[in-house]
């Protein structure tokens, strides 16, 4: 019997899997699909020759996370690769915004829009490089980040307080317009903001779009060596090498629950695996609270508060195997990894207004990813490995454009919507489609079935806005891994911080199984919250939080 078993062996299990293992569990990892990784998985089924990522490809959460950092991953074969850019965002009209491997570079573009520009972004760097390793401390540790948090709101104090505080949780809209005089610097925070769901006039899209900026101001957007997929095979070795194990083809169908325990998991084909200490499950919250674990088990105001958790938005995502490199009108594109297209910020206010109403952006907004710009081992020398992604709703109502596109996502549908984004790209590069050598559509029904997290093709776990991030992800509560069934722990994305490849969920996860805190989970809620950090003594003083909290 094992001291775990982990549901999942996406990259936030296999991060929790490692980190019990250090600690001298027993761990095996139950993974559905016939190969470990979750959304990070590489093939090469568009042609034998390219390599092409099948979800996400940029790590820059990865690369500035020290979870991910402290468990040495080099050691176990994996390694960084950076475009010459990190991303730009070119225009109809010839320009293009970059934000570079150095700042001198980012300063350089920004100031080519409106002199001025580019010291307006050495100023957000200079109150970046001056809160990072507290902000970052405080993002990826347990909620609330008491420590790291007191050290933030101390360097806030001298660096703008509450106007800095102000800036953060504005719309990127507003937060661009107030910082730059001209749409490059603009144009780079609201690109970023939109690899979440969040549309530019968004409240606190201004602040994610500025940490995703200066995560890749930092550390770039690097990508593993040969494939995203080596950055799960590190994981793996590593796990191996310290007595655990990966079991693929495993779909758990049930967290079994005696006496208000987790105690074990049932898998679809009947088995069960015990687990001494401790279930971790890398899935989706509706997955795990309305599909494994049965509703007598868990609070009526739990299963209320699941009807309100929201997804963030549908994705279509097509790669490309091209015969040569993208003929971007900006040259400057084609040093970039990434690149955004929409024609300005109003474009970007369109599209997210068309997903807002329920219906298929006629101009999408894509995220265009260069990966052998990236990494020359994805495809032959004078090709390249290329890939977009772009968001639809859930539920469509409807088809801003010509093509009647109903949300059914059957193969003509999902041929429509690749064409359309191409038609995008060809906005941006023509002749662009003369250089496809081969293409594959990733539909929202088919990314679920290919990772069933993955929900309709959501690739965050639930929706980034503020209304369910902090102590309001995935529910109502503190924000923690702890659940309302003991010795069950929440390590997906759908927990704090939330999306992106960084380990924290699965690292909180275990270190919540580690020292067993908290049994019986999170029932009460906002209350809960206010009462664990409003402790008061006999005295009526207020009573410090514990370290561990």
């Amino acid at each position: 019997m094992p001291d775990a078993v982990v549901i999942g062996a996406g990259p936030n299990g296999l991060v929790a899997a490692n980190l019990l293992a250090d600690a001298g569990w027993s761990v095996v990892v139950l993974e559905e699909q016939p190969e470990p990784g979750g959304a990070v998985r590489h093939d090469r089924g568009v042609d034998p020759d390219f390599v092409h990522d099948l979800f996400s490809a940029f790590y820059p959460l990865a690369a500035a996370s020290p979870i991910v950092e402290g468990l040495r991953l080099d050691r176990y074969g994996l390694r960084w690769r950076q475009a010459p850019r990190v991303v730009a965002h070119p225009l109809t009209d010839g320009r293009c915004a970059v934000l570079g491997r150095t700042l001198p570079q980012t300063v350089t573009s920004l100031e080519g829009f409106a002199e001025g520009d580019g010291e307006s972004w050495r100023e957000l760097h200079r109150i970046w490089d001056r809160l990072r390793p507290d902000l970052l401390d405080a993002l990826f540790t347990p909620f609330p980040p008491v420590k790291a948090g007191a050290r933030l709101a101390m360097k806030l104090r001298g660096t703008g307080g509450l106007r800095l505080a102000r800036s953060l949780v504005l719309p990127v809209r507003r937060l661009g317009e107030e910082e730059f005089q001209e749409e490059g610097g603009r144009l780079l925070l609201a690109g970023n903001a939109l690899h979440a769901d969040l549309p530019p006039e968004a409240a606190g899209s201004g602040g994610f779009g500025w940490l995703m900026a200066m995560l890749g101001q930092t550390y770039g957007f690097p990508v593993p060596e040969g494939g995203a997929g080596q950055l799960t095979a590190a994981l793996v070795r590593r796990l191996e090498e310290r007595g655990g194990a990966v079991r693929c083809g495993q779909r758990v169908v049930e967290v079994v629950v005696r006496q208000g325990t987790a105690v074990a998991v049932r898998t679809a084909t009947g088995d069960t695996v015990d687990a001494r200490r401790a279930v971790l499950a890398d899935v989706s919250v509706p997955a795990l609270y309305g599909e494994l674990v049965a509703p007598e088990h868990l609070p009526a105001q739990l299963l209320d508060d699941l009807k309100r958790f929201q997804w963030d938005f549908g994705t279509v995502k097509v790669d490309w195997a091209l015969d040569g490199p993208v003929p971007w009108s900006s040259p400057e594109a084609g040093l970039a990894g990434t690149v955004h297209l929409a024609d300005g910020l109003d474009e970007l206010t369109r599209f997210a207004a068309q997903l807002a109403m329920g219906r298929i952006p006629d101009r999408p907004f894509c995220v265009l990813g260069q990966m052998t710009t990236a990494d020359p081992t994805r495809s032959p020398v004078g090709t390249e490995s290329a890939w977009a992604y772009t968001h639809v709703p859930h539920e469509v109502r409807g088809d801003a454009g010509e093509e009647g596109i109903t949300g059914a996502w059957d193969d003509d549908e999902a041929r429509r919507m690749a064409d359309r984004m191409e038609r995008q790209v060809e906005r941006f590069a023509p002749g662009f489609r003369d250089r496809i050598r081969a293409r594959r559509i990733l539909s929202p029904p088919t990314l679920q079935a290919m990772d069933a997290n993955l929900r309709d093709g959501a690739i965050n776990g639930g929706t980034t806005a503020m209304h369910q991030q902090l102590f309001f992800r995935p529910l109502p509560g503190t924000g923690r891994p702890e659940t309302a069934v003991r010795r069950l722990f929440l390590a997906s994305a759908a927990a704090h911080p939330g999306g992106g490849v960084h380990g924290a969920p699965g690292a909180n996860a275990a270190r919540a199984a580690l020292h067993g805190r908290l049994p019986g989970g999170l029932p009460g809620g906002m209350a809960r919250v206010q009462r664990l950090l409003t402790r008061r003594d006999r005295t009526g003083e207020p009573k410090p939080v514990p370290d561990e909290w």
